[in-house]
């Protein structure tokens, strides 16, 4: 672990290769809520090439590339995946009522949640795009939750229910990470 104080680079968006522009669109518009906010059309070296944004207050957090190569048939995404490349991106709301109502929007859609969970840190939903790409969907907790011992809470994990009306509650009888935890 790192001692030294933070101000360093942040990331600042993410680009994905995509088998089919307009099925990963619709994930990540309708299911996951982000706005389309620019687009590259065919004529350039890339291809077609989506931008998103999560807010306004930023340019873009996410691209998609439309693939010119087939590619192997999707597998279902696992946190354990053990391919070299993104294992999953994480996509933060602003406070968990927001979070809470896209949970319910994403289940009322049909997607299926593969894992839900505290992460000591956050509060998760994971589930997979188009192109079986993980995509975390997370409420960040209160600071004081885990900055009294942030490698605690990032080793943390309470599995919560993913299928039906439980999967959509949400304690807020958060553990609080001191030195003590670890």
């Amino acid at each position: 672990m790192s001692s030294k104080p933070l101000g360093g680079p942040r990331i600042g968006h993410l680009v994905l290769n995509v088998r089919d522009i307009q099925a990963s669109h619709r994930f990540y518009t309708d299911v996951v809520g982000m706005e389309q906010c620019g687009e590259l059309g065919e004529g350039n070296r890339i291809g077609m090439m989506r931008f998103y944004r999560g807010d306004r207050n930023y340019h873009h957090h996410l691209a998609l590339v439309q693939t010119k190569h087939d590619a192997a048939e999707i597998q279902e995404w696992t946190i354990l995946n053990t391919h070299v490349g993104v294992n999953h991106i994480a996509l933060a709301y602003p406070d968990r009522d927001t979070w809470l109502a896209r949970l319910k929007l994403v289940q009322e859609t049909g997607w299926k949640f593969l894992v839900r969970g505290n992460h000591g840190m956050t509060h998760s939903l994971y589930l997979q795009d188009p192109d079986g790409n993980g995509v975390e969907l997370v409420y960040d907790l209160p600071n004081e939750v885990w900055e009294g011992d942030v490698n605690a809470a990032l080793n943390y994990f309470d599995y919560m229910p993913n299928e039906g009306d439980d999967a959509l509650e949400d304690p807020t009888d958060y553990k609080v990470f001191t030195p003590s935890d670890t």
